[in-house]
């Protein structure tokens, strides 16, 4: 949803204007997620959202904007990534999301959300645009990549937490490549459905499985 939505303001208003328009949700979502004590299905996932948009137009605004090519921009934001990721374990001894307790902890697992979600857009369009495999290959590709970390934890006792950051990263190319493929038009290889199209049909499922994960969320005991 978040590479959709990001390129539809983007062709529609600008890139400039596109900022503008998200950037206040952004700074709202993080504000209301921080603030929160503890995990709400909404808040929470309506800082993924937000934070998949601008994440989407960082790494093409990089790419549009300032003219670096994606064969550049995709190590940069992975060299970003793991030194998020070295910085938060040095700092902390551990990357679990299942350990983040603190403001601090929070703040490194956005920072690498962000990156991801950059190094994602940046790769997918790498590997769709820069090597001609086309919206649907990449997609297809990023799929069997994806699939890579649940073999070596399931069959070979690979690191849990690695393997969720693994697979967490391969997530944003794995979607952008299907809405891009959804998205774009014939002439790019697409399904011509329309960014903007995609990136309703995409916000109406996030809410619907939001909602049941809300409403499951609140039959759970408490933790104190």
């Amino acid at each position: 949803m978040g590479e959709s939505a990001s390129d539809f303001l983007a062709h529609h208003f600008g890139p400039v204007p596109a900022v503008v328009i998200a950037a206040p949700f952004f700074v709202v979502a993080m504000i209301w997620q921080l603030r929160s004590p503890r995990y709400h299905a909404w808040t929470y996932w309506f800082a993924v959202v937000t934070i998949s948009v601008v994440g989407t137009m960082v790494a093409d605004g990089l790419h549009v904007e300032i003219g670096v090519p994606y064969d550049i921009s995709t190590p940069l934001f992975f060299v970003a990534l793991v030194a998020i990721l070295t910085w938060w374990y040095q700092s902390e001894r551990t990357i679990s999301i299942h350990a983040i307790t603190t403001t601090k902890r929070e703040l490194f697992y956005w920072s690498t959300v962000i990156s991801t979600f950059a190094l994602g857009t940046a790769a997918g369009d790498l590997t769709a645009t820069t090597l001609k495999l086309g919206y649907f290959s990449s997609a297809i590709f990023f799929a069997v990549l994806i699939s890579l970390p649940a073999l070596a934890f399931w069959k070979f006792n690979a690191d849990a937490v690695l393997s969720f950051w693994a697979a967490y990263v391969v997530t944003r190319p794995l979607g952008a490549s299907f809405a891009d493929w959804f998205g774009v038009g014939t002439s790019r290889g697409g399904l011509a459905v329309g960014q903007g199209a995609i990136a309703i049909y995409l916000s109406f499922a996030i809410v619907i499985v939001v909602a049941v994960m809300a409403r499951q969320n609140k039959r759970l005991p408490s933790i104190s």
